[in-house]
């Protein structure tokens, strides 16, 4: 009959057919470096070379791990980095805004018109800028340092300096942590020829 599938062999012959198959399909999944036959014992050569291709891709997976464990410790360090510097950025851009207020705050003091409520206002908003880190610099009998102080004008010698003093502080100097926010605008005085 033609649509009638072909009778399987019997018997052992069947059997052993099928058993071939089968090692033919485990042989086919491995790799073809490793094909051996299924009733073969592996030699000592052989596992010694199959150890040796483990050991080599242990190392280099650790070496894989180890770099890439390098590289995450490195971006880290920079994006803790990169990011207190947008941190200390953001306050310099705040606080540079705020110190021409200090500056009306200082300038009313001095001329006793800071009183009452205002001088409440006045007192906490310079504590919130210094505990944000801005300082205050400059008095007068500073020696003058062109990192810190721009010479509006000289005043002439003076007898008791020995070094080019800020003798009158026009404006008041702030920076952050070592950062000059703006320089001290001062009036020297250069120490007399002797």
């Amino acid at each position: 009959r033609p649509t009638d599938a072909p009778e399987e062999p019997s018997g052992s012959f069947g059997a052993a057919a099928g058993e071939m198959a089968n090692e033919t399909e485990i042989e086919a999944d491995l790799p073809v470096d490793q094909m051996r036959s299924v009733s073969e014992d592996p030699t000592e050569a052989e596992l010694d070379d199959d150890l040796s291709r483990a050991q080599a891709s242990v190392s280099a997976l650790t070496n894989d791990l180890q770099r890439l464990q390098a590289e995450y410790v490195n971006y880290k360090r920079r994006v803790d980095r990169d990011r207190d510097l947008v941190r200390e950025n953001a306050k310099y851009a705040v606080l540079a805004s705020i110190i021409e207020v200090l500056d009306t705050i200082d300038r009313a003091r001095e001329h006793g018109e800071l009183e009452g409520g205002f001088a409440a206002v006045a007192d906490q908003l310079e504590r919130v800028v210094t505990s944000q880190g801005l300082e205050k610099f400059g008095a007068p009998g500073d020696a003058f340092d062109p990192n810190l102080h721009e010479a509006l004008s000289h005043l002439g010698a003076d007898a008791e300096v020995e070094v080019t003093t800020c003798k009158v502080i026009a404006k008041a100097g702030y920076r952050i942590g070592e950062r000059v926010v703006r320089a001290a605008q001062v009036l020297v005085v250069d120490p007399a020829a002797d």
